[in-house]
């Protein structure tokens, strides 16, 4: 039946469009990993996967529909096929252990589709979805009914399709944007026209499932949600075939930021989108961009002097979310050259500083120099700022010169030779890696025991003679410090970028005595071989 009470349905497709993204294949034990996550998130229908693609893809649906469709209070799980006899018994039958089966069944209702790629006449399509939705409908209570490539067929025609499956047992009728080629006012116009014409139309309900090809697939899934679609089909980080899918978490946030227009609402638990999204990503590998909506890196970030000043006296000015709602701990200010004094005076304040009048001035003035350098500025940054003789002050550890050997049958070694407050030293040491032994044996001559916390490396040039900046952070006596190193050999910037912290870590305790030196050390120059 027609849902009159302003709920939307949330039938998620990650694992079966999403996974058709290219390289965002998964295998069974991560489709499992990632529906457990969609139960938490409390979607309604989890579209697990296309059972007659593959043994691997049946097995995971009816594991699936085994594991999560036997949870309390279960989403439906629903197994995609196409309207053939072979492929919707191979749904059923991967579908069999599921409290709440659903079978999804679809046909191509376009002229294009029709003649080339299916090679049917408009008589034979109506007598497939005929058949192949009443087969459904005897081996599953539940079945949908898509008329794949709806925007660009006959709009006559895609409504007697409609009708022939509402007749043969359709419960909910899904007309996709497959190829992405609609407009919101279109598709308003679409849903309107078959829900106010086709008979029985008012008795079922109807989906949309909107391709972002011209980067529209969320605004034409909340246009045909005011004509009165009462499911989407969407997936996380908006991943699927070519540009992707209809974001899920963008439209569950977008109907609640914004419910007073839509007056609609749905039963997702959005505290769960950022973990899911790192979990989608994770598992199929595509990273978030920085500036995706809801679930990006920089989705609650602020670097605009105007902007922070705004957030810092009230957050409603620049946040139309609340961060902790889709799973994010707060929002983040971003140290950068657009950041203004307010922004700078609160994190010094966060940091235990309170500077005033001229002194914060002159503070302000080497930040912003420094941040013409450098994209983003961090806590160790300001402290250097802090200090005008700290510019002044002579590092204590500084690398000389670096050689790593290695190899598929040869334990990685490094040698480094350090000065130490203006001493030479050297030593040689074995590590799981050519990097885990460079830090290793800096560790033994330093005598430090900081932990390494992050490790990330990224190419600042193009080409094979790349640029390689490495930035590390560590944790020393309770104290974070961060260091970044470059040079066109990764490992001799990584070794830079493990020195630079540990600098850092000295001047951030004030005193560079109060890391222990070994006796052996106290000769002027000194050579040791460490042995395994």
């Amino acid at each position: 039946m027609a849902d009159k009470t302003g709920i939307v349905k949330i039938f998620d497709t990650t694992l079966r469009d999403g996974e058709q993204s290219p390289g965002a294949s998964m295998q069974r034990e991560e489709k499992l990993q990632v529906a457990r996550q969609l139960a938490r998130l409390n979607v309604d229908i989890i579209e697990a996967g296309f059972p007659v693609a593959s043994p691997d893809d049946f097995e995971a649906v009816s594991q699936i529909a085994t594991e999560v469709g036997n949870l309390p209070d279960p989403p439906v799980i629903c197994a995609l096929a196409r309207a053939t006899d072979k492929d919707i018994l191979e749904a059923a039958r991967s579908l069999k252990n599921a409290r709440s089966p659903r079978i999804h069944t679809f046909i191509a209702t376009s002229p294009v589709h029709m003649a080339k790629k299916l090679r049917m006449g408009p008589e034979e399509v109506i007598q497939t979805i005929r058949r192949s939705v009443a087969l459904a409908r005897k081996h599953v209570p539940d079945v949908e009914f898509s008329a794949e490539d709806a925007f660009r067929s006959d709009r006559a025609f895609l409504a007697r399709a409609v009708q022939v499956a509402i007749e043969s047992g359709a419960q909910t009728i899904n007309i996709p944007d497959t190829v992405g080629y609609a407009v919101p006012d279109a598709v308003k116009d679409l849903f309107r026209f078959l829900i106010e014409t086709v008979p029985g139309a008012k008795s079922v309900v109807f989906s949309c499932h909107c391709h972002d090809d011209l980067g529209l697939s969320v605004a034409n899934s909340l246009a045909a949600l005011e004509a009165g679609a009462r499911q989407v089909e969407c997936t996380i980080n908006g991943i699927g075939e070519r540009a992707g899918n209809a974001a899920m978490e963008e439209i569950v946030m977008a109907l609640r930021v914004r419910k007073s227009w839509f007056n609609l609402e749905t039963k997702i638990r959005s505290e769960e989108f950022f973990r899911t999204s790192r979990l989608v990503s994770s598992v199929t590998g595509m990273n978030v961009q920085p500036n995706k909506a809801i679930v990006g890196e920089n989705a609650f970030a602020h670097e605009s002097g105007i902007h922070q000043d705004g957030l810092l006296k009230d957050k409603d000015t620049y946040e139309i979310l609340v961060p902790e709602d889709v799973g994010v701990s707060g929002g983040r200010l971003v140290l950068g050259k657009h950041s203004g004094r307010h922004a700078l005076h609160d994190r010094l304040k966060a940091m235990g500083y309170s500077l005033d009048g001229e002194e914060f001035e002159r503070v302000f003035s080497r930040f912003k120099k420094l941040a013409d350098q450098k994209k983003e500025l961090y806590e160790e940054d300001l402290e250097v700022l802090l200090t005008e003789e700290e510019s002044q002050t002579r590092d204590r550890f500084v690398l000389k010169r670096l050689h790593v050997s290695g190899g598929t049958e040869i334990p990685p070694t490094a040698t480094v030779v350090l000065e130490r407050d203006g001493v030479e030293h050297r030593m040689a040491g074995l590590g799981d890696g050519p990097v885990d032994a460079i830090y290793r044996t800096v560790s033994k001559i330093t005598a430090t025991n900081a932990r390494l916390v992050s490790y990330s490396v990224k190419a600042i040039t193009g080409g094979t003679d790349a640029l390689g900046e490495v930035t590390v952070r560590i944790e020393g006596d309770g104290l974070l410090s961060i260091g970044q190193g470059a040079d066109t050999d990764i490992l001799v910037a990584s070794a830079k970028a493990y020195l630079a912290a540990l600098n850092r870590l000295e001047r951030k305790k004030g005193k560079a005595g109060r890391l222990s030196v070994p006796d052996s050390f106290d000769s002027e120059k000194k050579e040791i071989q460490e042995t395994p």
